[in-house]
């Protein structure tokens, strides 16, 4: 099975066209054509349905379209880190991060590592919740960076510790609830959850800790920018990084809640792939968040 065979069906279903496939990969249609049936023939099924709108994958093409895409990722990250190890210090890096470290850590870390190494591009992808890990696990990021989740299985990642944040409630500028000195007087609210469902998100993780029972979620979002939006319009209650509650333009509509059990804290950090499979790049990405969270908290460099 050649390596050109499986780009060519990759293209194919993406493209959803023969024709379009055919002029990405910089091959003629029917040379394109001919690629595709060949690996028709070795496994013997049908990858591609064809009509005159296009192509389309079937349940076989798209198994293969996935393993196809995840092995050209593996070779491409074998070829990088082989010539990064041979000290050529090129090629490409891919940044999941959530908003808060988009806004604290990246910028400096990007300034002083685009500085020393120039040649590799970086992506800065935002995640929300660094508990979903499948990119990660997928290969299809290289670093991600966030608030470190809990459980994680032994050895699966490199795991770095940047710097602690602490997750204040707030709510609704004027919102009666912001005179609540008690975590307890807020389980009745109805509160913001980021995720898929209410069994996740860090309202839950702030309740259970103090020995309450979660609160109801009022709504479920899956963005800062949800998140902010429907704080600062209605009476739903939520989680937010200090820094990011207290920034001048959030302070306008939105206002912390000082509840003697005080702010839930978190450990924001990186998480890579296990050392076997960190690419040189990686290691001196790493290297530099930990001099930007050095920087963020004491004012200077090591």
């Amino acid at each position: 099975m050649k390596l050109t065979n499986l780009r060519a069906l990759v293209a194919a279903i993406e493209e959803g066209s023969l024709r379009a496939a055919a002029r990405r990969i910089g091959v003629s249609q029917p040379a394109l054509t001919k690629m595709i049936r060949e690996l028709e023939r070795s496994l013997e099924t049908t990858l591609l349905l064809r009509s005159t709108t296009g192509v389309l994958a079937t349940a076989q093409g798209m198994v293969l379209y996935d393993r196809a895409i995840a092995a050209d990722r593996e070779l491409t990250q074998a070829v990088e880190q082989i010539r990064q190890l041979g000290g050529h210090m090129a090629g490409s890096l891919t940044i999941g991060a959530v908003p808060l470290a988009v806004m604290l850590l990246v910028p400096e870390a990007l300034r002083t590592f685009g500085a020393e190494f120039p040649e590799i591009q970086l992506r800065i992808v935002e995640e929300l919740y660094i508990a979903q890990l499948t990119r990660l696990r997928k290969g299809e990021v290289d670093i991600a960076l966030g608030p470190l989740p809990e459980h994680l299985s032994p050895g699966e990642f490199a795991v770095q510790p940047l710097m602690p944040v602490d997750m204040v409630i707030v709510v609704r500028k004027g919102n009666p609830l912001a005179r609540a000195r008690r975590l307890e007087e807020l389980a009745d609210a109805p509160w913001v959850y980021t995720g898929s469902t209410p069994e996740t998100g860090y309202a839950r993780t702030l309740f259970e800790r103090h020995g309450l029972t979660p609160p109801r979620a009022g709504a479920l979002v899956n963005s800062t920018l949800g998140s902010l939006s429907v704080i600062a319009g209605g009476n739903c209650v939520g989680l937010q990084p200090r820094q990011i509650a207290t920034h001048p333009f959030v302070a306008e509509h939105l206002q912390v809640a000082n509840v003697k059990e005080g702010p839930l804290r978190l450990q924001l950090g990186a998480l890579a792939r296990a050392d076997a499979a960190m690419k040189p790049g990686v290691r001196h990405f790493l290297a530099h968040l930990h001099r930007a969270a050095y920087v963020l908290e004491h004012g200077r460099a090591r």
